[in-house]
């Protein structure tokens, strides 16, 4: 006969805390910038994403078709926490984009032409960020624009960080262009955007913080671009999230993560870190995971499960161990 000689209830729960102590995510879900969902029922198409450089841990997005609303959502609950209306523009056609300028400016991109040419110009609206957050309506200065090579349809808006200058990335499936804006936009006529550069399928764009690299995204990947003088320079892959419309990309304010957004009722933004080396990793939301995660911390019901699975397999070898044969 074999007695079972049981670990003791000191020895189990000294087990049970290092794993939980391994399942622990690395950051709480109050902490800024994690991955989230966007819990306004408003916001239906969010088809633009940038980080607020006034309030860390909001992030500004729109609908692409809808009245001239930018909405303030904020990453640690994903609940909307400004809207705000934009009065001195016209009935927007297609809001593609979103961006804040080195001035602290936000800028709106109007450019979405799903007929792929079918309009002579488009527009960009600009505001200062509000420095408070709460519903306002603010007044926004509207310009129009045209591509000096003609009408095409564009989804990606960059403001650089340093220079102020805006650039467009067009939209289409053989690969699009990069559009460089005049130095200065202006109001007192068409401000003309010259082709800079040959850029593939692009959905959105976001220039790093310190201005030195130009990420892409498209539908199933994106890829960085060294950017120097104005113009891009050697690429890279960037590990993006599998989502159902992939529709825009931001850099955290710190410039430590990439934010993936897509389109839909209770959206999905996903953070990827970005490694040393400039590319991003592979952890939370990065190529090839397809399940959507409600709320920040998105991988810890996976470290969850292999904690219980820990705990389980220790305590069994405990037991099975001081197994003792009677006498």
């Amino acid at each position: 006969m074999v007695k079972v000689v049981r670990p003791s209830s000191r020895l189990v729960g000294a087990v049970i805390a290092a794993a939980l102590a391994l399942s622990a995510p690395a950051a709480s879900a109050a902490d800024p910038d994690r991955s989230f969902r966007i819990t306004d029922p408003r916001i239906t198409e969010s088809s633009g994403l940038a980080a607020s450089r006034a309030h860390p841990g909001v992030y500004w997005t729109h609908n692409d078709q809808d009245k001239p609303l930018i909405y303030g959502v904020d990453s640690r609950t994903g609940e909307t926490v400004a809207t705000i209306t934009m009065r001195g523009v016209g009935e927007p056609r297609d809001m593609e984009a979103i961006s804040v300028g080195a001035d602290g400016d936000i800028y709106v991109g109007d450019i979405g032409d799903n007929l792929n040419g079918s309009w002579d110009h488009v527009w960009i609206y600009r505001f200062p960020e509000p420095e408070r957050l709460a519903d306002t309506t603010v007044d926004a200065t509207q310009y129009d624009v045209k591509y000096a090579d003609g009408p095409r349809d564009a989804e990606a808006l960059m403001v650089h960080p340093t220079t102020g200058r805006v650039y467009i990335a067009s939209k289409n499936e053989n690969g699009g262009g990069l559009y460089e804006g005049p130095a200065k936009l202006t109001t007192g006529g068409t401000n003309t955007f010259k082709r800079v550069g040959e850029v593939p399928w692009v959905t959105d764009g976001a220039f790093s913080p310190d201005g030195k690299e130009l990420v892409l995204r498209s539908y199933f990947s994106a890829r960085g671009y060294v950017w120097k003088d104005g113009r891009l320079g050697e690429d890279h892959r960037v590990s993006a999230p599998i989502q159902g419309q992939s529709e825009s990309v931001t850099y955290t304010l710190d410039g430590s993560a990439l934010m993936f957004g897509t389109e839909g009722t209770r959206s999905e933004v996903r953070r990827v870190d970005i490694e040393k080396d400039g590319g991003s990793s592979a952890g939370a939301g990065s190529t090839g995971d397809r399940t959507a995660q409600d709320g920040a911390g998105g991988d810890a019901g996976n470290v969850t499960i292999g904690a219980v699975v820990l705990v389980g397999v220790a305590v069994l070898f405990l037991v099975f161990r001081r197994r003792k044969p009677s006498a």
